[in-house]
């Protein structure tokens, strides 16, 4: 007997199998290596940064994922280029993964609502992002004392209509003063003041061997993958709010 799941009807709609769709491969040897040094890592925080750090000057593009509102949607699977989304998925992927079989189905995951290849249910806005992948236990808010809640209305495409976010944000004062609370891995999204946008940028918290509080993040303006000075970053983008995220371990059953 067929378990119709919401995922399974929601595959069925767009046109694709109830199993793993087929993924359109741009590059995976390196990320496949990295799964596997990574497991002499001893949590999630330290395999994120071993990733993340050998992943560091490789190129920035923008737009690598394929699909749209009359576009099929593809499930891309790349480590040569990233944007900064696309980083940090990879990354976590690759962090959660055992062994290199299980990172497509990882990286599906955290990408897509459910799991689910289709447009609609790409994780379009970075809030959603960390609301879906907080449902699916591979992320767990960051709480400060002195946070604060403000509301987000964005529309970004049509398709996806208007849509209106209640969001608990943490204060940039806030945030430099508790770098204490932090862990290497922790995936920090900066809030925008555009208008029908959310966020305008998002990745890693890093701390460098010296100590320094930095931002491993794919960085369009660098054109590569960069560890910038967070302070630096947070000062030069006039940025006001963030949003924590903590990455955790794959449940077993």
């Amino acid at each position: 007997m067929v378990d119709f799941t919401r995922r399974t009807i929601l595959q069925l709609v767009a046109g694709a199998t109830p199993f793993a769709a087929l993924p359109v491969f741009a590059g995976q040897a390196r990320i496949d290596k990295l799964i596997v040094d990574a497991q002499t890592q001893s949590g999630m925080s330290q395999r994120i940064d071993f990733i993340s750090r050998a992943l560091l000057g490789t190129g920035y593009e923008a737009y690598t994922l394929i699909g749209g509102p009359r576009r099929p949607e593809k499930f891309v699977v790349r480590d040569d280029a990233f944007d900064c989304v696309t980083f940090c998925e990879t990354v976590l992927a690759g962090a959660m993964s055992r062994a290199p079989d299980e990172f497509a189905e990882n990286l599906r995951a955290i990408r897509y609502h459910d799991g689910v290849v289709a447009w609609p249910e790409r994780n379009h806005y970075f809030f959603e992002w960390g609301q879906h992948n907080i449902e699916n236990n591979m992320c767990r808010p960051v709480a400060m004392d002195g946070a604060v809640e403000i509301e987000k209305t964005v529309y970004w495409h049509k398709a996806l209509g208007r849509r209106t976010f209640a969001m608990q944000v943490i204060p940039r004062a806030v945030f430099l003063d508790n770098v204490a609370l932090l862990q290497t891995g922790d995936i920090i999204g900066f809030v925008t003041e555009r208008p029908n946008l959310d966020f305008f940028h998002i990745g890693f918290v890093a701390f460098g061997e010296d100590g320094k509080f930095l931002l491993r993040h794919a960085a369009k303006s660098r054109g590569e993958v960069v560890d910038d000075r967070m302070a630096r970053f947070v000062a030069h983008n006039h940025v006001r709010y963030v949003t924590l995220l903590r990455p955790q371990e794959a449940l077993t059953t």
